[in-house]
């Protein structure tokens, strides 16, 4: 962690040292020998931590470790303070300014008299920090390790010493196992690769184990072998054990000779001793992608049916063999609720009150499931512990409020926070601190994808790559967390659009015991208490009593939780104290008034409003001018008051108020060239018009939402569009659009490579350019109120996957034919108000998952090919006719058949024109319109 604070700090000062050198006038020298140190201090770190986080390593070293991590965040402040001081000196104007340059002649030596100071003391503990490097033997990642060293590092696995969940009897898992067996014992006689992928405690292992014992599969393999993967695991001697394994099932001696064999003898002695074999080997808790590679040439790829099981936690261990191997991957999900349930009885009342809870037992019992999360490893622990005390609300309501410190503390529970660390461990440096981040957020909460990613930017966790924006890096990291199975995916609309993200429970409060440890967060039970030293502070509002103001200037960042209004005093607190804040989060809390002090963050990158009370933003934020990200969306802010112009850096300004209005932006754009989101923007005005014309200048932009456009401003529209050749995401909507015309016709789009698209307004025809979007993935017509049928346009795009028309369409039927729509997950109709009739050929939408029907009143009849749907797993029918209520009834209903076969069906309440099933309460209920 050392190495990923201190990575930060460099990536900080190299800009600086390059890029604006005036800034650091009279101590650029003294920096720039700063930033050289501590590339060297880096270039140990990486052993460093890895000694720090093993078992009974000194304390010295983590002592090391953690002042060196100190280090680099005190470098940090002073630079930041300094930069703070130079820029409000540069900003002075006028007579004021004019006296203050006639008493700096006096003066002006004393800033730079102070930082020169505080720079010596920081360049004599980094000296010290270098120095008693050398008495750990810390080696230099610049150096590399030997193979040797390698071999000797032994981590400690606590899966040596864990409860075993294995003396549980499997609950909820009999399926898993049966598929697993299936894939073991039929199927293809080429060798094939069964992956079992999950977060750590989730039963991987136990699983495995019982099909690897199962009699089934011991009679249908000639030669087995279990072996645990270690992550520091050395190939020769993985290939040896593997051989013993075999010989020692056949009860057979192992040639002595194998002691002495080098790689490549090796894998040529495996091959000879299972060439007229069908074998089996399970590889338990692989960690390294290159893995395979250390393996595949060993394992022949004989035709005799043999298979290769591998338990891991990592989604990119379980397919990366697919390159010469067929591969099935089996995910392993949490217990669900009633599964959990069953699993804890057992285990809390294994010898108590034959296996049941006792009524008085029962809430607190299942609020203890509910923290567990549907992890086997946690349910059986925390069961197991409780078997051991006395079974009184007092007890069981003590482990419930304790539970987080215990799973540090306690030697029933300790284990659990082990094997849920190796996940962590594991971790490259740049994504530590993108994980640990999520112990920003209270537990339960869910964070949506771009806001996190954008935080992560902001607080300078993100590290540039060529050819990348940080934003794309940024979605790599997130994806590769996610992989790792250290990040859980929700989804945010109806439509299956994976927008939120989260931790599981247990995970969290690993963060959370890591957080403490590395000082990185504070997380406050009270918004009106700032304490301690983090960087990152998460405040939640719960408690009304006075401020304490002890918030040092080390902070970088806030986020307010909880939804509850904060008292003034905390406001003032945040604005006046926190001089050195990079993000500002505020979303979702009901805030009503920013102070003009705003203009004192001159360092924040990030500030986010989405969804407050806040109607006026001062003028002061012109002076912002690090400012990267603005979000104003569900805010009441209609107006920019200041020239969009003032923000130089800005990346990200998402507009659109909860009054449906899109933002108004003075001054000119088109010297914004970092800009790649520009979102919910009103274009009305005469003066708007020249930000037409200008967006075309806006070379990285991304995304695009223009509200109130007017139909004779679409051909300017179009021309500046086809300029922008990164647009991904395009948002048009007219001043009325429910009668006046979006006119894109002339749009050409050989230059544009849209993968989302939304209009809003009447459409005269289908544009034909639409057609040729080959990367268009989501597309949302509303209101479009088209006459001629757009499937028949819409049906050849070969990577649509979401089709939402709402009030898209005025004919009386539509027909899916067969062949087209290949890569359909779901489709939405909403009040086609005409809409008589509906077929779906076989053959067509072969992968759709997810149906929607909605306020189609003329709709009688069930549309006939739903049955040909096979992957389809939500069916959705809301406000249409008795009739077609009738028609679906599960008992008498004559269409029934047709829909029988979907896992989830709903149905049932009928058309009101302003009524739960109007087609307005409809989209505001389910699709998520905004972005």
């Amino acid at each position: 962690m050392a190495e990923s604070a201190i990575s930060l700090v460099i990536n900080k000062l190299v800009p600086l040292l390059t890029q604006e050198v005036d800034l650091l006038k009279g101590v650029h020298k003294e920096v720039e020998e700063i930033k050289d140190d501590l590339e060297a201090i880096r270039a140990f770190l990486k052993d460093a931590d890895s000694k720090a986080e093993k078992e009974g390593v000194s304390n010295s070293v983590q002592v090391w470790v953690k002042q060196a991590r100190e280090v680099a965040y005190q470098i940090e402040d002073v630079v930041d303070e300094y930069i703070l001081h130079m820029a409000r000196h540069r900003d002075r104007r006028g007579f004021e300014g004019f006296l203050h340059r006639m008493s700096s002649l006096v003066t002006k030596w004393k800033p730079r008299h102070e930082i020169a100071s505080k720079i010596q003391d920081v360049r004599k503990g980094l000296q010290n920090i270098k120095e008693r490097s050398g008495a750990f033997q810390f080696i230099s990642s610049e150096q590399g390790v030997s193979s040797d060293h390698a071999r000797n590092i032994i981590l400690h696995d606590p899966r040596l010493c864990s409860l075993s969940i294995e003396e549980a009897e499997l609950v909820g898992t009999e399926s898993s196992r049966d598929e697993l067996i299936r894939h073991l014992v039929s199927g293809e006689s080429h060798r094939s690769v069964i992956s079992v992928v999950g977060v750590g405690g989730v039963g991987k292992t136990t699983i495995a184990r019982k099909v690897y014992d199962n009699h089934q599969v011991e009679g249908h393999f000639r030669c087995r072998a279990w072996i645990t993967v270690t992550r520091d695991y050395d190939r020769k001697e993985l290939l040896r054990s593997l051989l013993n394994k075999f010989y020692q099932g056949e009860e057979e001696v192992l040639p002595q000779s194998i002691a002495t064999m080098d790689d490549s003898s090796l894998i040529c002695k495996l091959g000879e001793y299972l060439q007229p074999k069908r074998y089996l080997v399970v590889f338990d808790d692989v960690w390294d992608v290159g893995f395979w590679g250390a393996v595949e040439h060993a394992l022949l790829f004989n035709d005799n049916g043999s298979r290769i099981l591998i338990t891991t936690r990592n989604k990119d261990v379980a397919t990366f063999c697919r390159s010469s191997s067929l591969v099935h991957v089996h995910q392993m999900e949490p217990l669900p609720q009633q599964e959990s349930w069953n699993l804890f009885c057992k285990k809390a009342f294994k010898f108590d009150f034959e296996g049941t809870c006792p009524e008085e037992l029962e809430e607190l019992s299942l609020n203890i499931v509910r923290r567990c999360g549907g992890l086997p490893l946690a349910i059986v622990a925390v069961g197991g512990l409780l078997a051991t005390k006395e079974k009184v609300v007092l007890e069981w309501k003590k482990l419930l409020d304790s539970l987080g410190s215990a799973l540090t503390s306690n030697p029933h529970l300790v284990n659990i926070t082990k094997i849920l660390s190796l996940s962590y461990s594991d971790l490259p440096h740049h994504l530590k601190f993108c994980f640990l981040y999520f112990g920003m957020f209270p537990v339960h909460f869910s964070i949506r994808r771009g806001r996190l990613l954008r935080l992560w930017i902001a607080d300078g966790f993100v590290q540039e790559k060529q050819g990348m924006t940080l934003e794309e890096v940024a979605e790599e990291y997130l994806t590769e967390l996610t992989d790792r199975s250290l990040v859980l995916v929700d989804e945010v609309s109806k439509i299956g659009i994976d927008k939120l993200c989260r931790v599981h429970d247990l995970v969290r409060e690993v963060i959370l015991s890591k957080e403490e440890e590395l000082s990185l967060c504070r997380v406050s039970g009270n918004c009106s208490t700032f304490e301690g030293r983090g960087r990152h502070i998460s405040l939640s509002n719960r408690e009304n009593v006075n401020p304490k103001s002890s918030t040092k200037s080390q902070t970088r960042s806030i986020m307010v939780f909880n939804g509850q209004e904060l008292q003034k005093a905390i406001i003032d607190t945040i604005f006046g104290k926190c001089k050195l804040l990079t993000t500002l989060d505020f979303e979702d809390c009901p805030i009503d008034h920013i102070p003009k002090e705003l203009g004192n963050l001159l360092h924040l990158k990030y500030f986010n409003l989405r969804n407050t009370e806040v109607s006026k933003i001062p003028k002061s934020i012109g002076k912002l001018q690090n400012l990267e990200y603005l979000d104003l969306s569900y805010s009441l802010v209609e107006e920019l008051l200041v020239d969009i112009n003032r923000f130089p850096k800005l990346r990200y300004l998402y507009g659109s108020s909860k009054k449906g209005l899109g933002l108004k932006i003075r001054g000119s754009i088109k010297h914004l060239q970092f800009l790649q989101i520009l979102f919910r923007i009103r274009i009305r005005d005469k003066d708007d018009l020249r930000l037409i014309n200008e967006l075309g200048m806006l070379k990285q932009l991304r995304k695009l939402g223009i509200y109130d456009l007017e139909r004779e401003n679409g051909r300017d529209l179009c021309t500046a569009l086809e300029k922008m050749s990164f647009l991904q995401t395009l948002y048009v909507s007219s001043i009325n659009y429910e009668s006046d015309i979006v006119d894109v016709q002339s749009l050409s789009p050989s230059s544009l490579n849209l993968q989302s698209l939304t209009l809003w307004g009447q459409l005269e025809r289908m544009p034909d350019w639409i057609s040729k979007l080959h990367d268009l993935s989501k597309l949302r017509l509303c209101y479009s109120r088209l006459m001629d049928d757009p499937i028949e346009v819409l049906q050849d795009l070969p990577n649509l996957k979401i089709l939402l028309l709402v009030c898209g369409y005025n004919g009386e039927k539509l027909q899916f034919n067969e062949g087209r729509f290949q890569k359909l997950k779901v489709l939405s109709t909403v009040a086609l108000n005409n809409l008589t009739t509906v077929i779906i050929d076989e053959g067509a939408m072969p992968f759709l998952e997810r149906l929607y029907m909605e306020s189609c009143p003329q709709l009688k009849e069930v549309p006939s090919g739903i049955q040909h749907l096979k992957h389809l797993k939500r069916l959705c029918f809301g406000g249409m006719s008795k009739e077609f209520n009738q028609r679906l009834s599960c008992n008498d209903g004559e269409d029934y058949w047709i829909v029988k076969h979907v896992p989830f069906l709903r149905h049932g309440s009928t058309y009101e024109l302003d009524g739960e099933g109007s087609y307005g309460a409809a989209v505001n209920r389910y699709y998520g319109l905004a972005e």
